[in-house]
């Protein structure tokens, strides 16, 4: 094991002593080839299958831009044109004004829809508490449509909402006339051999099982709530597959580059966070750092503590996850630290 290798092992046995940590997933790659390290620590092992929730969000993505390419999906084009309008009448009246049919399939990949978000403050609470049910698209609308949207669409500032990505997986589905595990099959995962990577569902087990998630202590048993996440975090990988899709991704083996001068047209998330067309900018301002330069990272976090990022400027690519719903934001600093890891080698 190369010097990096073992700082960064270290590194995540330090983060699996931590509490409620069962498991540390970490893949990371530059592009020079110079650091190639995957590693797990706590009840996990670096070829296991794992969750990557909502990192799944790049992937229905990936599929919407190369179906733009195709010129099968316009992306300013509004969302009624490929979905019943039954399932769409009332999700979004901001104001006593009725947005719900002319919401376009830009706004929901940028999270300036405004929609009502159906997994935070709803079923968010079934997960963490070990409830299992399944809910289809229209069952998600159905709660989302009790709560208030986040604001009128193109406000200027994102507002982070699962509900726009269950819109877009059943888009996908629309527009290629297959279900959405078929689309990503066909049009990512055979395309980049990423033999190991599946849109989960319970009611096609796996010979090997993703490793089980945690809410603090708890193991958490949802099969049937987990197939129903679908496009905005249903996917299962493996480091080695999320690492070959993140370079895929940012190498434009996808779909035509030229996408991502609109992709980064960010707008504010949450402090510090910014959201593009799918994808997550984090990036710590000057005066928090005391005006030392840090990494920007680039990519998709998961509420289980799944993350894929790219940190431009190092050229470094990392993926993993901590498998655990408590604490969400905790990948960031720790990226941050392997950032500084590889960069420190490099010189």
């Amino acid at each position: 094991m190369s010097g990096i290798d073992q700082q960064l092992q270290r590194l995540i046995e330090s983060e699996s002593r931590r509490p409620h940590t069962h498991g540390v997933f970490l893949g990371v790659q530059s592009a020079d080839g110079r650091v190639n390290f995957r590693g797990a620590a706590g009840d996990a092992a670096p070829d296991c299958p794992y969750f990557i929730a909502s990192v799944t969000k790049m992937y229905t993505v990936a599929v919407l831009m190369g179906l733009a390419d195709e010129r099968r999906l316009d992306l300013d084009a509004p969302i009624a044109a490929h979905l019943p309008h039954d399932l769409l009448d009332g999700i979004h009246v901001h104001k006593g004004t009725d947005h719900s049919r002319r919401l376009t399939v830009a706004q929901l990949i940028h999270q300036t829809s405004g929609l009502p978000d159906y997994f935070e403050g709803g079923f968010a609470e079934d997960f963490k508490q070990n409830r299992d049910r399944a809910y289809s698209v229209a069952d998600a609308l159905a709660l989302a449509r009790r709560k208030p949207p986040a604001a009128a669409p193109d406000s200027g500032r994102s507002h982070y909402s699962d509900t726009n990505y269950q819109l877009l997986g059943a888009i996908v589905e629309a527009v290629t006339d297959q279900p959405l595990a078929n689309a990503f099959q066909h049009r990512i995962f055979d395309q980049l051999g990423l033999a190991d990577t599946y849109l989960y569902d319970c009611a096609h087990p796996r010979p090997v099982e993703p490793l089980p998630l945690y809410y603090k202590s708890t193991q958490l048993s949802l099969p049937l709530a987990l197939s129903s996440e679908r496009g905005t975090g249903g996917i299962v990988s493996t480091l080695a597959d999320s690492l070959r899709f993140l370079r895929a991704y940012f190498d434009g083996e996808l779909f035509d580059p030229a996408h991502f001068a609109r992709m980064h047209d960010w707008n504010a998330l949450f402090f510090p966070m910014q959201y593009g067309y799918g994808l997550m900018r984090f990036k710590l301002p000057s005066w928090m750092t005391l005006f030392r330069e840090t990494p920007e990272l680039i990519g998709h976090s998961g509420s289980t503590g799944s993350f894929a990022f790219y940190a431009p400027r190092e050229q470094v690519y990392l993926a993993g996850t901590f498998n655990q719903f408590d604490k969400p934001s905790r990948p960031f600093n720790v990226m941050l630290r392997v950032v500084a890891i590889t960069s420190r080698t490099a010189s």
